[in-house]
């Protein structure tokens, strides 16, 4: 774009030399060479800051890691990767064997329990027995009655289903491997069905001409050509690089070299952009800029960039 207003500038020039034969000398062009300094530099100035571009924006999505409320030898894996599945599904089932003879061995235990308990009830309304026995034995099937709720739940946690609407991406579960309930060995990564998040990172020099509202555009890197209109839906209020969590360690102040850049939650509302909402994969990056009410005259430049950088994108290296 510099260079296009450079060449525009100069044409304009010359043709004013030529028309008003203005003479070449040692006013006239140190004159017009200023002149095109102070105007195409203030132009540029003013897009920078007043309709701010980030060269870094990406589609987001969330992400669920699966991990088995009990752990077990799996049986069987019900999911293929990439497959939608609807909530409650089954994903993959754990060998319920070793599951299922606790909950028949506190069955048998629970039975008893209450031959006992009725006995000593019996014992106690003919005066034969202790009123502490009877409670003893309530006490025990009570107890055994809980572990019995418990033991069934974990046999229940041996078929492992979908959270949500989604898929499973990556899939690489087989039958046979051990599933175990730690949170840090997922088994699964699970993929929501739900709508992306486009977020553009931007510099914090443009921190007030981010408002709600804003009209926005996106051109994404696997859509050449193309330039989708939207509007920032949200500014997010904290940046990871002044973050502060509990720990046994201070502050460093190394980590505050870096100044961060400002999320921009933009939503894509372009009718066009529709067509390819299957198309484009979860993580796209792309460029985005965010056009303020500041100079909105001004931003037909960020346009016009913004389109240049999309028709660039139909060029890239050969491997």
């Amino acid at each position: 774009m510099d260079l296009l207003l450079i060449l525009t500038y100069t044409a304009l020039c010359i043709a004013i030399f030529k028309i008003f034969r203005i003479p070449l000398n040692k006013w006239s062009v140190p004159t017009a060479v200023l002149g095109g300094v102070i105007l195409i530099g203030g132009l540029i100035f003013s897009m920078n800051y007043n309709h701010p571009f980030s060269e870094m924006s990406r589609d987001y999505f969330v992400t669920t890691p699966i991990v088995p409320t009990v752990s077990g030898r799996v049986i069987d894996v019900k999911v293929q990767g990439g497959t939608k599945v609807k909530k409650n599904d089954v994903l993959f089932v754990i060998d319920p064997k070793p599951y299922q003879f606790k909950v028949d061995s506190i069955k048998a235990q629970l039975k008893s329990a209450r031959v006992d308990q009725q006995r000593a009830l019996s014992l106690v309304k003919r005066g034969a027995g202790s009123q502490r026995t009877a409670d003893l034995s309530k006490a025990k099937v009570d107890t055994l009655q809980a572990q019995l709720a418990e033991a069934e739940f974990n046999l229940s946690e041996t078929v492992v289903r979908a959270p949500t609407d989604g898929y499973v991406a990556q899939l690489a579960l087989r039958p046979g491997m051990m599933a175990v309930s730690l949170p840090l060995r997922p088994v699964m990564v699970f993929v929501h069905a739900e709508d992306l998040y486009f977020v553009g990172w931007y510099r914090q020099n443009s921190l007030l001409r981010l408002q709600v509202g804003n009209e926005a555009e996106v051109a994404l890197n696997g859509l050449p050509g193309q330039v989708f209109s939207g509007k920032v839906k949200s500014v997010l209020p904290a940046l990871s690089e002044g973050q502060v969590q509990a720990s046994g360690n201070l502050i460093n102040p190394q980590t505050a070299v870096y100044p961060g850049r400002i999320p921009v939650l933009i939503e894509i509302t372009d009718p066009e952009f529709k067509q390819y909402a299957g198309t484009v994969p979860g993580g796209a990056f792309g460029q985005s800029a965010v056009y303020s009410d500041h100079f909105h005259h001004v931003a037909i430049m960020r346009k016009i960039l913004l389109r240049m950088s999309s028709w660039v994108n139909y060029l890239f290296p050969f491997h």
